[in-house]
């Protein structure tokens, strides 16, 4: 685990819904579970990233005008800087450098061989672009960490995206690499931001079937978002066999998630984190960099579904039972005069039918899945047909 208090400094302000309130929360029921120190994971600090490291994937003239921002009265509304999304405040260089060298530590930690899994919760910020900031990201860590392993040897990259939102911008850096597999679940771009990630985004010239993407229907629950990620990523990643898997764990496809209109429990987030920690071990010997990603029910889920994200990646899976300790229920009562979940469950079954049963075309799910399916599978030598 990846992480220093510093990295909560990443903040928009009290009426933005990326509030660093959710990573603390989240620190602090980790902690208290034993999930994080002691027994749990290991604790590394976050070193801040350089310039140069930034600018593996940032143009020079972007990362100059995020260093220009010194308060938050300062605008750049050409690089999407003081927007209401990505609204602009003191230290913002910093404290999007912080995100950025925690992604970049962990990325080390699994490459080196010294960690087999490595999470930076605070990042997961996938939507920067080159030379802009999108949708509450300033600094894409995850691409930068990408671009990192790739230029310390890695030779085939998985990028599998589980936030709510379409993982645009990891895909556009990499839309024309054949060395990263991206693959993005997200709900239907005619519904949510940021408008992209439809099933006829494959990839470019030269990196055809490199980039899928499944545009889930709103509503989806846990059966069927399940279905849909076991008909996808599994043989995508298999066959393409990758030496590190990465994914991104947004955890605002929740039911009670204010920005968007999947309809997850918990358990089912907590289903596909152990189905990637899986896929991680068959596929490239346990080599697992994971972060976090967007999540705006910052006390009833972002705690409870990224505990269960880091007990997995400590290799010890909690009961969903569990009760969540009564001081850290005290403490959300006490700083944020709400009332904190008492168990670790949403009281969700995550069973799904598997596609290999076959398929639906009546049904808006299994159409978007077999979409996904038909334009991405036959580039990669695998047969779209359940």
């Amino acid at each position: 685990m990846v992480f220093d208090q510093g990295l909560t400094e990443y903040d928009f302000g009290p009426a933005h819904p990326m509030s660093p309130v959710r990573v603390d929360l989240t620190m602090r029921l980790a902690r208290a579970m034993d999930v994080v120190g002691g027994a749990g994971l290991q604790v590394i600090p976050a070193p801040i990233a350089d310039d140069d490291e930034i600018s593996t994937v940032h143009d020079t003239a972007y990362v100059r005008a995020v260093h220009r921002i010194r308060s938050a009265h300062d605008v750049d509304f050409a690089h999407g800087l003081g927007t209401g999304d990505n609204p602009t405040f003191a230290g913002m260089h910093t404290a999007s450098a912080h995100v950025v060298g925690a992604s970049l530590e962990a990325a080390r930690q699994v490459w080196s061989g010294a960690m087999r899994h490595a999470a930076n919760i605070a990042g997961g910020l996938h939507h920067a672009m080159p030379g802009q900031a999108s949708g509450f990201c300033v600094y894409n860590d995850v691409a930068i960490a990408i671009a990192w392993l790739l230029e310390h040897g890695a030779q085939r990259i998985a990028y599998v995206d589980v936030d709510v939102h379409h993982g645009d911008g990891v895909q556009h850096i990499f839309y024309d690499d054949p060395r990263v597999l991206t693959i993005s679940l997200h709900e239907s771009p005619e519904t949510l931001f940021p408008g992209t990630g439809y099933a006829f985004e494959t990839g470019g010239p030269d990196a055809a079937g490199a980039s899928a993407n499944v545009a889930l229907p709103a509503g989806t629950a846990d059966a069927g978002w399940l279905r849909a990620f076991h008909a996808i990523v599994p043989a995508l990643v298999r066959e393409f066999e990758p030496d590190i898997l990465v994914s991104q764990q947004g955890c605002d496809s929740h039911i009670e998630d204010p920005l968007a209109h999947l309809m997850l429990t918990v358990d089912g987030q907590r289903a596909a984190y152990l189905s990637l920690h899986e896929l991680a071990h068959e596929v490239c010997d346990g080599r697992w960099l994971v972060t976090g990603g967007g999540g705006y029910a910052i006390t009833d889920v972002v705690p409870r579904a990224w505990t269960h994200l880091l007990a997995i990646v400590a290799g010890t899976p909690l009961d969903p039972q569990t009760s969540t300790p009564p001081a850290w229920r005290d403490h959300v009562r006490t700083r944020l005069s709400r009332l904190a979940p008492h168990r670790m469950t949403d009281g969700g079954v995550p069973n799904y039918r598997d596609w290999s049963l076959g398929y639906d075309p009546a049904n808006l799910l299994d159409r978007s899945v077999q979409a996904t399916r038909e334009a991405v599978f036959p580039l990669n030598g695998l047969d779209p047909m359940p």
